[in-house]
């Protein structure tokens, strides 16, 4: 069972996820969809807290550092 920190990590990287998906797909931009997408299946395969914020913010990021 994971535990209630792992829930709201996995909550708010989906409403994130949610956002930047919708994002991208009306200003069509690939990145964000992509990071957006990314966002909300990624707390599905990691457990540990600590990996869940890096990859998090790594994706929250992504779409300002790679301009595509």
């Amino acid at each position: 069972m994971p535990s209630p920190s792992t829930l709201l990590i996995g909550m708010l990287a989906g409403a994130f996820g949610v956002g930047y998906f919708m994002y991208g797909k009306r200003q069509a931009k690939l990145v964000a969809m992509f990071a957006g997408f990314l966002l909300c299946i990624y707390p599905y395969f990691i457990d540990s807290v600590l990996w869940l914020c890096v990859v998090g913010v790594l994706l929250l990021a992504a779409p300002f550092v790679i301009d595509y």
